[in-house]
């Protein structure tokens, strides 16, 4: 028997049915990934899981026991499911190491000494023995979510559940945190995590469910489903997270937005750090210094610049398109007559490869 059975499980509301007829097998010992786009249901799945919301119908078995029942010991149950939301949920009136001691104690019976060894060393297990006695306002946002999943490992659950855990936090924080998800994976801990974070997804997991249109639409190995997915749907998701896109539709667009947008998508894709300065100095050359100043020269206010960036696991296979076809009615401002030849010889410099697609679209493709 598997240590999670889900069949038919359905949850709706009254305008919408984020879950329609969902079906799964889950081994102990299996790291899931759940990506789909915002509002197909990953979030609702989890929490229909440990029944934190109740589904509309069908069933969700954990190790043998239906959590759907009406007779069933939830209090019991739950104490088997670990859950890291979004936000951490940490008591601020409390102590870091407090937080930690509240369930083994309250729940489990646990004296204080046990329950305050047993903090610390999963303290010691994210990283952050050391802040044990800190407040949980004095911590940065990657510390506090380490401590929340520090927090679910209390109660020795089964199965930990990830609702998101690293989309509240800043860029520079997220690798912290999936550091400590990946040791928890490679423990051999049962992991079903809901992400964005598609580094994460390929690399820790056992399997991959993509949730679309209320189903598991395709599940599989990662290297099945980022090289090799079946539906059109999956490999539509896989391409569309890879890429980064922005429109300049107006000469008053806010340009370091743009910029800091882009940083921040190098920094989901894990980049490495000169791939991640060529691509924004790239853009910065191409497209601030070149496309978008050749239109303020010609009063062009709404020059309809396109820029997409798409880009492999880890940033390998970078390529960067540009469309800015409404420029040519005054002539290809990257023609060799009409270019500033020293930047251009710079955004060659950093590229192997520069297409013209066709008149006014460009990709160049990194070295």
């Amino acid at each position: 028997m598997s240590l999670i059975e889900i069949s038919h499980l359905r949850k709706e509301y009254k305008d919408v049915v984020p879950l329609e007829d969902v079906n799964a097998t889950i081994d102990a010992g299996e790291v899931i990934s759940i990506i789909g786009a915002s509002g197909t249901g990953k979030s609702t799945l989890l929490r229909c899981i440990n029944r934190l919301e109740m589904p509309t119908s069908g069933h969700v078995l954990i190790d043998g026991v239906d959590m759907c029942d009406p007779s069933t010991n939830l209090p019991a149950m739950r104490r088997k499911i670990g859950m890291v939301f979004q936000s951490y949920n940490l008591f601020d009136h409390r102590r870091v190491v407090e937080n930690l001691m509240m369930g083994p104690m309250d729940l489990l019976g646990k004296s204080r000494d046990e329950a305050k060894d047993r903090a610390l060393e999963l303290l010691d297990l994210v990283g952050l023995k050391d802040k044990a006695s800190a407040w949980p306002r004095d911590l940065s946002g990657g510390q506090r979510q380490r401590v929340a999943i520090a927090r679910s490992l209390t109660m020795d659950p089964q199965i930990l559940l990830f609702d998101e855990p690293t989309s509240a936090l800043d860029p520079a924080m997220v690798s912290e945190v999936l550091s400590v998800m990946r040791d928890l994976a490679e423990r051999g801990h049962t992991m079903l995590v809901v992400t964005h974070e598609m580094s994460f997804a390929r690399k820790a997991s056992t399997r991959v469910f993509f949730l679309d249109q209320g189903v598991i639409w395709e599940e599989g190995t990662p290297k099945q489903i980022f090289e090799n997915p079946q539906r059109p749907e999956t490999h539509n998701f896989i391409f569309r997270v890879r890429g980064w896109k922005y429109r300049i539709s107006s000469l008053a667009f806010d340009a370091p937005g743009m910029m800091a947008s882009l940083e921040t998508y190098c920094a989901h894709l894990f980049m490495g750090i000169r791939t991640a300065h060529t691509c924004e100095l790239l853009v910065e050359e191409l497209v601030l210094n070149l496309l978008v100043e050749e239109a303020r020269k010609r009063g062009v206010e709404d020059p309809d610049i396109y820029v997409e960036l798409f880009a492999g696991e880890g940033g390998v296979d970078v390529m960067l398109r540009v469309d800015f076809r409404k420029l040519l009615d005054g002539g290809d401002p990257l023609s060799p007559e009409n270019r500033d030849e020293l930047t251009y010889t710079m955004i060659k410099g950093h590229t192997r490869e520069i297409e013209k697609v066709e008149p006014g679209v460009m990709q160049l493709r990194l070295r």
